[in-house]
């Protein structure tokens, strides 16, 4: 038998995925990443969440008087979703094949998703083609520099000193990694370049970027290093269909 593929690696981490990052669980999340799409996605009237999970981002728009829909590869993920309600409808899909018809939607979101996804070229062209003449994509990953496989915070005390160590960022890596015990992700880490080259590819304008510093509550609970505050753990890129 075969390596795991990606969407059999996630059937097996969506308990553990809905235990600690979802309901309030993670501080990342509440306090940085479910504000940061709102203020973006704000004002959208139709909008697509491309590996929703279990649907905790789409339920935040939802909140926001958007009509939202969620799709995910995952069946556990989807099926959780639609218990935890909301707002949203669900329904299971990979982001380079949507069941979506042309230009169905004003807005697209992939939020930390596209990392798991091989054929990104496609799934960016995707998006593309659901979305409206001049809709808006907003797509935030692991920050392609500083969160490259091997990244990590190194506390020197020969020195006194913290700082983030950055690994190999020129070169495609995939890895599976262990993110908790007896639970393994695959990840796609790939330079910024190449997902800037799809968007322009697939006919999409970059309009805004952010690198946001990670928020109190994280740093606080997963490092305590001061310095870590001026390091992004996520990228955001908003654009819009040409």
């Amino acid at each position: 038998m075969g390596a795991p593929g990606n969407e059999e690696l996630w059937e097996r981490g969506a308990a553990w995925w809905q235990q600690e990052f979802t309901a309030g669980a993670d501080p990342e999340y509440e306090e940085l990443i479910l504000p940061l799409v709102a203020r973006h996605l704000q004002g959208a009237r139709r909008v697509l969440d491309i590996g929703c999970g279990e649907g905790q981002v789409a339920r935040r728009l939802a909140t926001l008087g958007i009509d939202v829909i969620g799709v995910d590869p995952t069946t556990t993920q989807v099926r959780v979703a639609r218990a935890r309600g909301g707002g949203p409808r669900y329904g299971e899909a990979r982001a380079d094949a949507l069941p979506c018809r042309d230009g169905a939607f004003d807005s697209v979101l992939l939020c930390l998703a596209l990392e798991h996804v091989d054929a990104f070229e496609t799934a960016i062209r995707e998006v593309a083609r659901v979305l409206e003449p001049g809709g808006r994509f907003v797509l935030l990953l692991a920050h392609p520099l500083l969160q490259a496989p091997g990244g990590a915070w190194i506390d020197d005390r020969t020195v006194g000193q913290h700082y983030w160590r950055i690994s190999s960022y020129l070169a495609d890596h995939v890895i599976v990694d262990e993110v908790a015990p007896g639970v393994a992700l695959r990840f796609v880490h790939r330079p910024l370049g190449r997902y800037v080259h799809a968007l322009g590819a697939a006919g999409f304008l970059i309009d805004d970027m952010e690198e946001p510093a990670p928020p109190e509550g994280f740093v606080a609970a997963a490092w305590g290093f001061p310095e870590a505050a001026a390091f992004p753990r996520v990228l955001l890129i908003r654009a819009h269909r040409a």
